[in-house]
């Protein structure tokens, strides 16, 4: 089912037009609700709550792991969203939480320089994301999937995640009896349903740890009982240093693989041709993660977890991402929920972070596996295999003032060593071209 262009035109150029779907109560088999639809507002309303509840344990975990103020990282993600569905003019639904990708360089950054720096790092990359969109609106991706083919893209996913692994070891060791808690929780909730309920295994997980740490008197609520309960999120301006600029350039290619990734799980779940948008969501996001880096927040990126929802509930409304973006603002005017949300322990931290961060590995090996990548071709094992072992490694290279750690040299490795074989190997013709299928009768 495709978009009428009368639905199109009813529309504004917002897309703050919906129709009601049906009798506005409920999906009929077979059908889905489109962007442009929505159910009745309560119904609406209660979808939107459920986006918020997808979204909640992820979006958390990144500033507070990384040091942010939860309540300003909240600020920029509804901000963010609404940026998302105003520039994409209603037709992608998608959260802006943040994103896992940023935690390493935001933590290697802050480390080597302070945290205004790092956030100029997630501005460069912000900025760096929006005009990729740019090119993207005006050339088309062809040219991208070409640079970043899956075998690249997965390695570079994958190295994002497992360069991580100390740090979730870090704050693991911390409370292992929290720490394993939250680690069993996670695991026995994502095979206990198959509802909304398993879809948040994560945030039951923390939830679980984090009362776990309660009953072992981990947690401290003095500065909860401190906060108001009404006020501002705390802002933090950016200093811009080119130094940490190498840290955050894998991330841009990571967040155009998830925008790119989302774009085509929507238009394949709605039957609507979104190609069209697709540098438009590559802009907002690029914007949304540049606001957010110029206020004190973690960059963005479009979220599985919500669209989790979207294919659990068939509703694919952008009315009930304006109610999440809403809520999300609205809760981060209280600097009292702020503050409880900074209270979680690093016992559970590492807890979420074994399964999190594991899980980022994976999905690199996923878009190995969903492209069929030959690893018996040496130009795709060596790709790989090198790019892997430098990020997981976390091998560092100081040039002058710049320094390069194990993920911007694992992308690099991955990038250069992929386009130098397969350049060399045009010449030689020593082994079969890793861009063109395998000929299935041979």
């Amino acid at each position: 089912m495709t978009e009428t262009d009368q639905d199109q035109a009813s529309r504004s150029p917002f897309g703050l037009g919906w129709t009601v779907h049906g009798d506005g109560r409920e999906v009929r088999p077979g059908e889905v609700v489109r962007p442009g639809e929505r159910l009745s507002w309560p119904r609406t309303i209660g979808l939107g709550a459920q986006h918020v509840v997808a979204m909640f344990g992820a979006t958390f975990l990144v500033p507070l792991i990384t040091g942010l103020p939860p309540a300003t990282t909240l600020f920029f993600s509804g901000v963010g969203t609404m940026l998302f569905l105003v520039i994409t003019a209603g037709r992608v639904p998608s959260y802006l939480g943040s994103s896992f990708a940023f935690i390493a360089p935001l933590a290697a950054a802050s480390q080597s320089h302070d945290m205004p720096t790092a956030l100029g790092g997630v501005v460069m990359a912000g900025v760096a994301l929006a005009l990729v969109g740019v090119v993207v609106q005006l050339a088309g991706d062809r040219w991208l999937r070409a640079i970043m083919p899956p075998t690249v893209t997965g390695a570079i996913v994958a190295l994002i995640g497992l360069n991580l692994a100390p740090s979730a070891k870090t704050n693991f060791v911390v409370s292992p009896v929290t720490g394993l808690v939250t680690v069993a929780v996670i695991l026995l909730v994502t095979v206990a349903t198959r509802t909304l309920f398993s879809r948040i295994a994560i945030l039951v997980g923390v939830a679980a740890g984090y009362v776990t740490a309660v009953l072992r008197d981990e947690v401290d609520f003095t500065k909860v009982q401190a906060a108001d309960w009404v006020g501002l999120p705390t802002f933090t301006a950016p200093h811009l240093d080119i130094a940490v600029a190498g840290l955050f350039v894998p991330v841009v290619l990571v967040l155009v693989a998830e925008n790119v990734g989302h774009v085509r799980s929507v238009a394949s779940m709605t039957g609507e041709d979104l190609d069209p948008v697709t540098g438009r969501a590559l802009i907002a996001d690029g914007l949304a993660t540049t606001l957010a880096g110029a206020g004190g927040g973690s960059g963005t990126t479009t979220y599985a977890e919500n669209i989790g929802v979207m294919a659990a509930t068939r509703v694919y409304s952008t009315a009930a991402y304006w109610v999440a973006a809403v809520v999300a603002l609205l809760l981060s005017f209280s600097p009292k929920f702020g503050e409880a949300i900074a209270t979680v322990p690093p016992g559970v931290l590492g807890g979420a972070g074994v399964v999190l961060y594991g899980m980022i590995g994976l999905l690199g090996a996923k878009i190995w596996v969903e492209a069929r990548v030959d690893f018996g071709n040496p130009i795709n094992l060596m790709t790989a295999a090198v790019a892997l072992i430098i990020g997981i490694a976390d091998f560092t290279w100081t040039l002058g003032d710049l320094q390069f750690a194990g993920i911007a040299l694992g992308t690099v490795a991955a990038l250069v060593g992929f386009h130098l074989m397969r350049g060399v190997n045009l010449v030689t013709r020593a082994v079969p071209d890793p861009l063109v299928p395998a000929d299935p009768a041979r």
